[in-house]
């Protein structure tokens, strides 16, 4: 049975209702370069920002790069504190909230869909780019050096975005790519390894766990949508984290319910109904054997 998101998926086009503090004030932009493509400086929007912005999903790739100031963000149920010369890469579907960001803040964000890019191989971003998949660090300090670089490929972004001529969507993606590059340069050596195909397919899984957690909960669904057998997407697993694909998809389906317990006003029957279409009781069964806490417990942690 499909049942809707609890915790929303934002569209390029939800984003600014989303964000700021009345609709009467937001920043006008085109809808066709939005919905690829956005970047503005931080500074300029940050006092019609409405803080803390509450759980939320998008289906597009965002960036915070901050030149001054500090912010904190989550990534699925972790926080991570950021500041100046460092940046905050959020994959599509990662579930995020953002608390604050200091009154003194400068800097840029930026988010993109992967529809810039028809000309890569499929999962080539994910492959190539670590910071792309959902288990990395999404904080990455720019030294130096790499901020010149850095800051100049921001500002030469916001000034395509800026144009009122048409968008050329080419260049964007050229600028981005070497952005990536940039972050790629600035990541630890043992963060840079070359994955093998087990990995690579592992991590196609991740993906598609967050984008259908609510629609799909068994892993012979996801062995469809990734087109390989459910014994092979098994094997890619095992050999890449020595788990299993159920392993994931009950971490999966863990991750969601902690994020409902914890940031909703939902009552445990009715997450245990939402999300796992079960009884309160054997929701609670499972909470606890993934958990060691039953959802009570974990609610009075907090």
């Amino acid at each position: 049975m499909d049942r809707p998101e609890l915790i929303p998926i934002l569209r390029p086009e939800d984003l600014n209702d989303f964000h700021y503090k009345t609709i009467e004030w937001q920043p006008t932009v085109s809808e066709t370069k939005h919905k690829y493509y956005h970047v503005n400086r931080i500074e300029d929007f940050f006092q019609k920002l409405s803080f803390p912005l509450p759980p939320h999903r998008k289906t597009v790739h965002d960036i915070i790069y901050l030149k001054k100031g500090f912010s904190r963000r989550s990534k699925g149920l972790n926080k991570y504190d950021f500041q100046a010369s460092q940046l905050f890469f959020l994959p599509a579907f990662q579930i995020t909230e953002h608390e604050v960001m200091s009154e003194d803040v400068e800097g840029y964000f930026l988010h993109f869909d992967d529809q810039l890019f028809p000309f890569l191989p499929k999962n080539y971003l994910n492959e190539t780019f670590q910071f792309f998949q959902l288990q990395s660090n999404p904080v990455i300090s720019i030294s130096e050096k790499s901020k010149v670089y850095i800051e100049y490929l921001l500002e030469r972004l916001l000034g395509l975005y800026e144009d009122e001529k048409e968008l050329n969507l080419n260049l964007v993606a050229t600028y981005l790519l070497t952005l990536f590059e940039e972050i790629k340069k600035e990541l630890p050596a043992e963060r840079k390894k070359t994955k093998n195909a087990y990995f690579q397919i592992t991590e196609q899984f991740k993906n598609a766990l967050a984008q259908h957690i609510y629609q799909k909960q068994h892993v012979a669904d996801y062995s469809k949508i990734l087109n390989i057998s459910p014994n092979y997407l098994n094997k890619c697993v095992k050999n890449s984290t020595n788990r299993t694909a159920q392993d994931l998809l009950n971490e999966m389906l863990t991750l969601e319910a902690k994020t409902l317990l914890k940031f909703s006003n939902l009552q445990i029957s009715e997450i245990a109904v939402k999300l796992f279409d079960q009884t309160p009781s054997n929701f609670s069964r499972f909470f606890k054997s993934q958990t060691g806490f039953t959802p009570k417990q974990y609610l009075e942690m907090y």
